[in-house]
C-alpha cells in the first residue's frame, strides 16, 4: 500500500546561517582598469593594469621591529658595483644612474649594499632591467628584503597583488583622477614623502615602468639632508625638538568623494620635523606638502608660517633636486625617509603611463640631538640689565641681593632617542 501524504518523509536542507548571511551580501564592487576600456587594451603588462576591490579591508597596522639591510652592506660595493658597471652621478650629491647589473640577480649581501647606495646617494634609476618581466610574487619577494611590504589604502592595484600600488594614467585630458588633480591648480608639482602619516612609513622604495609616453612623465626628487644642511645653524636648533601632525585623513576622504576604496581606516601620527638616518646617521627635514598638516605645540599661524617658509625652501632648492626621465626597463629605487618627490603631469596626448611602485616599510622616525656645525659661533642674548647694577648681581623678589655665582648658559638638547639601538651585525628583514 502506497504511503499517505502525511506519512511521505520531508527533507529538509541543512543551511547554516553563514551561508544565509553570505547570501543576503551583495558581491563587493571591483573596478577594473580593463572593463573601463572595453575589455581589450594596448597596455604592454596588462596583468600589471589597476583594480580597486571595496571588499578588501585590511585591520591597522603593527608596530614592529626594523634593523635596515644597508647596515650590514659592503661600502665597497663588491656584488652592486662589479667591474663592468657604469655608476653616473646625476648631481654631486643627489641622484645616480647604474648600467650593467641586473637587480633580479643580486644576492642578499647585493640587495644589502642596494640599500646602502640609495641611502647614500638618495635616488638611484636602474637601466635595461628585466624586473618588470618577473612573476608578480618575484617581485615581491625582492622587495620583502627590505622590509614589510606596505599596502596603500585607496590606491589600485594588480588583481590579487594588493601590495603592488598601481600608477596609471591613460586616455583623453579630463578622463583621469590625475586631470581632476589639475582642475583647481597651475601645476602638478606635489612634493611629499609616501605615506608619511603612518607610524613605520617606507624606506627604501622601488617603482618600475611598463608604458610611457614619448616624452614628459619625469619624476622629481628633492635631497632633505642637502635642504637640512643648507639651514642656517639657530635655525636647525630650533626645529630640533619639534614634532608635526601627518595625516592620511585627506587621502582617504578624497578617495570616498570620489567612489574610490579605502582599504585601511585612516590614520594620523605626530613625526620629528628633523629626522636621522640610521644607516648614514645624517639629518633630514621630514616635512612635506602632500601629509603633514601642523606643527605640534605651536598656534596656527605659527605652525602655517613655519611649514610654509619649509615647503618653499625645500621645493624651491633647484641645487639638491634630481630629474629622472623613464625609459624602457627603467627601476627607480629612492629612500623615502630622506627624500621627497613629485611627479609631472606634462604631456597631453593621451599616452598611457604605467608603473607599479614596491613599497617596504622601515622604522619609525626618530631624531638625534642637534649638533652644532664646527666653528659656528655660540650667540647668547643676554637681557638688558639697569646701568646702576653691577652685571653679576641681581635682585631676588624680596628685594635683597644675591650674587650669581654661574655665568654659563646651556643650550636645549631634545630628549628624543632612537626607538631602538642598531645593532651592528643586523640580519636581513627577510629572515
Amino acid at each position: 500500500m502506497a504511503p499517505s501524504i502525511q506519512e511521505l518523509p520531508i527533507e529538509v536542507p541543512s543551511v547554516s546561517l553563514e551561508k544565509l548571511n553570505l547570501a543576503n551580501k551583495e558581491a563587493p564592487k571591483v573596478k577594473r582598469q580593463i572593463e573601463v576600456e572595453g575589455g581589450k587594451t594596448d597596455a604592454k603588462y596588462p596583468h600589471y593594469l589597476p583594480t580597486w576591490n571595496h571588499g578588501q579591508k585590511y585591520p591597522a597596522l603593527e608596530p614592529f621591529n626594523h634593523v635596515d639591510p644597508g647596515l650590514s652592506a659592503d661600502s665597497s660595493f663588491p656584488d652592486l658595483l662589479p667591474t663592468g658597471t657604469k655608476h653616473i652621478k646625476l648631481t654631486p650629491t643627489t641622484g645616480s644612474e647604474i648600467h650593467g647589473i641586473q637587480l633580479s640577480s643580486l644576492t642578499s649581501a647585493g640587495k644589502d649594499q642596494l640599500a646602502l647606495i640609495v641611502a647614500q646617494r638618495k635616488v638611484v634609476a636602474f637601466r635595461d632591467q628585466d624586473f618588470a618581466d618577473l612573476p608578480l610574487q618575484t617581485a615581491l619577494d625582492f622587495g620583502r628584503h627590505f622590509g614589510p611590504h606596505h599596502i596603500h589604502p585607496t590606491s589600485g592595484s594588480p588583481e590579487g597583488f594588493p601590495e603592488l600600488h598601481i600608477v596609471h594614467r591613460y586616455g583623453k585630458p579630463g578622463t583621469s583622477e590625475f586631470d581632476s588633480f589639475l582642475a583647481g591648480r597651475n601645476s602638478s608639482v606635489s612634493w611629499h614623502s609616501d605615506v608619511s602619516y603612518e607610524l613605520q612609513p617606507p624606506g627604501t622604495t622601488f617603482l618600475y615602468q611598463f608604458d610611457a609616453p614619448e616624452t614628459g612623465g619625469d619624476t622629481l626628487f628633492a635631497n632633505q639632508v642637502e635642504a637640512y644642511n643648507r639651514l642656517s645653524e639657530p635655525l636647525k636648533e630650533r626645529l630640533h625638538g619639534l614634532k608635526a601632525v601627518h595625516s592620511g585623513f585627506e587621502q582617504a576622504a578624497f578617495s570616498r568623494d570620489k567612489g574610490g576604496v579605502v582599504r585601511r581606516e585612516p590614520v594620523k601620527n605626530e613625526h620629528p620635523l628633523v629626522r636621522t638616518h640610521p644607516v648614514t646617521g645624517e639629518k633630514a627635514l621630514y616635512v612635506n606638502t602632500g601629509f603633514t598638516r601642523s606643527i605640534v605645540g605651536l598656534k596656527k599661524e605659527e605652525s602655517d608660517a613655519l611649514l610654509a617658509f619649509l615647503f618653499n625652501h625645500i621645493g624651491r632648492g633647484i641645487d639638491w633636486q634630481a630629474r629622472v626621465k623613464w625609459a624602457p626597463g627603467t627601476v627607480v629605487v629612492w629612500d623615502n625617509r630622506v627624500t621627497v618627490h613629485s611627479a609631472t603631469l606634462d604631456w597631453d596626448s593621451g599616452e598611457r603611463r604605467h608603473l607599479a611602485r614596491i613599497t617596504p616599510q622601515a622604522e619609525k622616525p626618530y631624531e638625534t640631538e642637534y649638533v652644532r656645525k664646527e666653528g659656528h659661533p655660540i650667540h647668547i642674548i643676554e637681557s638688558r640689565r639697569p646701568t646702576n647694577r653691577s652685571p653679576s648681581t641681581v635682585t631676588s623678589g624680596s628685594g635683597s641681593s644675591e650674587t650669581s655665582t654661574s655665568t654659563s648658559t646651556s643650550l636645549r638638547t631634545p630628549s628624543s632617542t632612537p626607538p631602538y639601538t642598531p645593532s651592528t651585525t643586523s640580519t636581513s628583514t627577510s629572515s
